[in-house]
């Protein structure tokens, strides 16, 4: 699965329209089983036991709902970041130019430059060439880590609004079986079995979500190699653009440490 702005959105829409719409169907729950009860001919025993699964149902859902909603308060974050992986990959585009500008080969430096300056230049180029690379490593590990956790994230949203689907039509067929004293029990009975399954299905969901930005985590861990890695970056800071044996580039001053070759 890819991760798309538009798509995810939809998936987000459609989340909250079922959340309204699962509100609704709580609502009509009580009155449903009061209206089923309310016949001289049915026993109190039997209207006990609709009222309780009533109950039993409007409590399903309300924990169903309240877990769903908990869920959302994170739904913004996938978006940011793919925008943010999408930063990221700027970062990488740009400095891996400047890694490219930088080589020796690039600056064809020796073409009309040569001796012992020159080498000593040329030798210059490379740790800067390297410490650019660095960076860009760790913005293309970064935008990866960053789409891999949003792609995550929309498939179990996508996941969230099938369980709720699931659910809400176990709820209409509730309310449905309530017309009739007979199957309002045997409505109630579905509704508590799909309340099960969902509540094991949104815990498969979290697991599922949780193990794929946990392997994230574990990519952090990685980026913070790179990020105390000193090998391209000289006691943690960039290195040394110049070289300290060619520090005076005055070639008329009668002491200059280097000169054009003729």
């Amino acid at each position: 699965m890819t991760f798309s702005i538009a798509q995810y959105q939809a998936t987000i829409d459609k989340l909250n329209a079922g959340m309204q719409d699962l509100s609704s169907k709580i609502g009509q729950v009580g009155p449903a089983a009061n209206a089923a009860v309310n016949h001289w001919y049915i026993p109190d025993f039997v209207a006990d036991a609709i009222i309780w699964c009533a109950e039993k149902i409007i409590g399903l859902a309300r924990w169903i709902w309240d877990k769903i909603v908990e869920l959302l308060r994170g739904a913004a974050a996938p978006v940011y970041m793919f925008m943010h992986a999408m930063d990221w990959q700027q970062v990488n585009g740009m400095v891996t130019t400047v890694q490219g500008t930088l080589r020796a080969e690039a600056l064809s430096a020796d073409d009309h430059w040569k001796g012992a300056a020159s080498d000593s230049y040329v030798a210059a180029i490379k740790p800067q060439s390297d410490a650019a690379g660095k960076i860009g490593t760790i913005a293309d590990k970064t935008a990866q880590a960053l789409v891999v956790s949003a792609v995550a994230s929309l498939a179990f949203y996508v996941a969230l609004g099938i369980i709720l689907i699931k659910f809400i039509a176990a709820m209409v067929a509730a309310i449905a079986a309530f017309g009739s004293a007979v199957f309002s029990l045997a409505g109630a009975a579905i509704v508590v079995e799909e309340a099960g399954v969902n509540t094991a299905l949104i815990t498969a969901a979290v697991t599922t979500l949780l193990a794929a930005l946990g392997a994230q985590a574990q990519q952090l861990t990685v980026l913070e190699g790179e990020l105390v890695d000193n090998s391209t970056y000289p006691g943690g800071h960039w290195p040394d653009a110049t070289t300290g044996n060619y520090s005076d580039a005055t070639v008329t001053d009668g002491d200059a440490d280097w000169s054009f070759e003729r």
